[in-house]
Parts: C-alpha cells; structure tokens; sequence
C-alpha cells in the first residue's frame, strides 16, 4: 500500500510578512507543486529520497528538533510535529518530486511540507487549519523559520482563477475571482535569482520589530491597530520600528483595496497597488534589494500595470501585472537591463492560479 499527495507553491499577490501578526493576505496556489509518494514498511525509520539531492536521508520517526538537518529537516520537522499532535507515523520509503523553484520565494518549502503531510496523515487529519497549523510548527519549530501560516494555507486551500483572502486571526480563507486572463492580462514572474532565505536572522529581526511595537502600544499583534491607522504609531520613539509597523498597517489596507478592485475587475487599481506594496517594503519594512527593486521599476517603465516582490524578501521573484501582448518586450526589456547592471539574468514564467493540495489522483484541497 502507498499513498502520493500533492501541494502547490505559491505567490502571493499582496500582504507581505503580514501573517504573524494576524492581519490579512491574497495569495494564489500555483500550477507546480511538490509530489511525494509515501511507502509504509512497519520500520520505525523513513527513508527519504528526493530528485533534486543525492542519495536518500533515514529519519527516524522519533526524531526531535536539531535530529535532523538540510533539506530533509522539512520532512523530520513534519514527522516530529504529527507526532506531536498526536498523531501515529511509521517508518517506510518517502519519494520527493517537485517542479516548484526553490529558493524563488514560492513557499517550496511549504509545499514540501505539505505534501509530506499529506501522505504521511493520508486522510486521518481533514481540518485544513490543523494541517497548517501542523506543517507550520515543523517549520518554526523544527527547522526554525520564525514563518507565519499564510504559505501552508495557501497551498492547502487554493482554487483555479481564485486568490485567497486569509485572515490570519480568524484562520477563514474566502476566495476572491483572479482571472486577469479574461481582461487581456497576464501575472508575469521573474525570478531574479537571486536566492530567498528564510531562515535567516532579517525576517526574525523584521518579526521581532513588530513584537516590540506591539508590546509598546499594549495590543496583542498590530491587527488591533489598524482602524486607527499610521496614527496609532505616534507615541513610538525608535523611528526604525515606526516604519515598520507603519508598512504592516498599510499593507493589510492594500489587501482589502486589492479586493475591492479584483470585484469589479478593476485591473489598473489592481496594478497600481502592487507597485505601491513594493515601495512600502523597500522604504518602510527594507525587505527588498537594488537588484529586486530595478526589476519592478523597470518591467512598470515598459508597460505593466504594477509589480511587487513577493514572499519574504532580501531575493526571490518579482510580479508584474502585463497585458498580454507586451509580456515578451516586457521580459526582454527587463532582461536586458538587469544583465547590463550585473546582476544574474532573470528568467520569466506566467503564473495562474490553481488548485490547492490533495490526493495525486484527484488533486482535492486538503479541507
């Protein structure tokens, strides 16, 4: 007996590190996504075996954080976390395939754990919260990326031509119509390559700002600052943490203005959201790069409508929204003046939004 299950990566179109502090985010599950085959041999050890590493990794099945570590930490983390909830894994053979980019900022590693997930509970865990909140404590805990839960939902949850509206202090996902293909657009992707890390201690340093205003103004996360506005952040002294907090406050505003628009296709709104989302993270939260930020600005120059980075910053991809007909001068004109400056060449793909993770043989969400 084996099982196989599927789980997407994802973009998401806006609200950036927004997540840990419970406000909102509209993400999409992609096409590409991670498939692992899960073969159970009564052992008490999971071999793991995956096309983009060498050789095979045995992990025990009462393995603990720091048990295991590189990539196969992802896959440990989620073992050690369903154990944790209480829930019985056996030793056998795991099978990685994916075609998600990894180090691109597409939450690979969440689809990983997603997938894992997915074969090892095969069907004993339904709620998709409690699969997120599962594959998010391997990530935090195990592997020790201070991530929120917005890339676990998002690949658990998405829905062809659909974004997701996630609420991060209700846990709801509703999903919002993206189809820019109806309006003659598409969502180009260049990754820049240059590599995302989230393990790394600026997204912790860029949490822990927002902890400390948080504690400052007496609210339990930012969320509770948002009718108040920028304003709520007066009282602040360290000018660093007014800034980012401010681009929390203002990207959950953007979310819902994001909505709106997308409810009455209004496509333009959409873009010019998207390019004012990047400049609050280069200017207010500083998560994105010269190399990131000559990518958006120049592929607006040539004719998109907007373009953001998108995921956790310092790397990764950058999304613009194109119409259809310009998308090759748009690439070859960023191509061009990227290369020029000296950064790696990017490389481009169209993204849509798909179906969310399930079962190999009918792709069903994982609710």
């Amino acid at each position: 007996m084996h099982t196989s299950y599927a789980a997407p990566g994802r973009i998401n179109l806006i609200g950036e590190h927004t997540d840990y502090n419970l406000g909102w985010a509209l993400p999409i599950a992609l096409p590409q996504r991670v498939t692992v085959s899960y073969r159970p041999d009564g052992s008490d050890i999971i071999t793991a075996a995956s096309d983009r590493e060498p050789g095979t990794v045995p992990i025990p099945v009462a393995t603990a954080p720091g048990g295991v570590t590189g990539w196969a930490a992802y896959i440990a983390g989620v073992v050690w976390s369903l154990r944790t909830a209480g829930h019985p894994v056996g030793g056998g053979h795991l099978t990685i395939t994916s075609d998600v980019e990894m180090g691109a900022g597409l939450a690979s590693s969440a689809a990983l754990e997603c997938a894992v997930l997915g074969a090892l509970a095969d069907g004993v865990v339904t709620d998709r919260v409690e699969l997120a909140r599962i594959a998010q404590r391997a990530e935090n805990e195990y592997v020790g990326a201070p991530t929120g839960l917005m890339d676990q939902l998002a690949s658990l949850c998405g829905e062809p031509r659909s974004a997701m509206l996630i609420d991060f202090r209700d846990l709801t996902v509703e999903q919002v119509p993206f189809d820019p293909d109806a309006a003659g657009l598409q969502l180009l992707v260049a990754n820049s390559h240059a590599a995302h890390r989230h393990a790394g201690g600026e997204y912790a340093a860029r949490r822990a700002s927002c902890e400390r205003v948080a504690a400052a103004l007496h609210v339990e996360s930012l969320r509770e600052l948002q009718a108040r506005g920028p304003a709520a952040l007066d009282a602040l002294a360290d000018p660093e943490d007014v800034h980012r907090a401010r681009h929390i406050i203002t990207e959950n505003q953007r979310v819902h203005d994001l909505v709106a628009a997308l409810t009455v296709s209004d496509f333009r709104a959409v873009g010019e959201l998207l390019t004012a989302s990047h400049a609050s993270m280069r200017d207010d939260f500083a998560i994105t790069t010269p190399h990131l930020d000559l990518i958006a600005d120049t592929a607006v120059r040539a004719g998109a409508l907007g373009a953001r980075m998108t995921g956790g910053g310092f790397g990764g991809c950058v999304i613009a929204l194109v119409p259809a007909e310009l998308v090759g001068s748009i690439s070859d004109t960023v191509r061009s003046v990227v290369t020029t400056a000296g950064y790696p060449e990017p490389t481009f793909t169209l993204a849509t939004a798909a179906k969310g993770a399930g079962p190999v043989s009918s792709h069903a969400c994982g609710t």
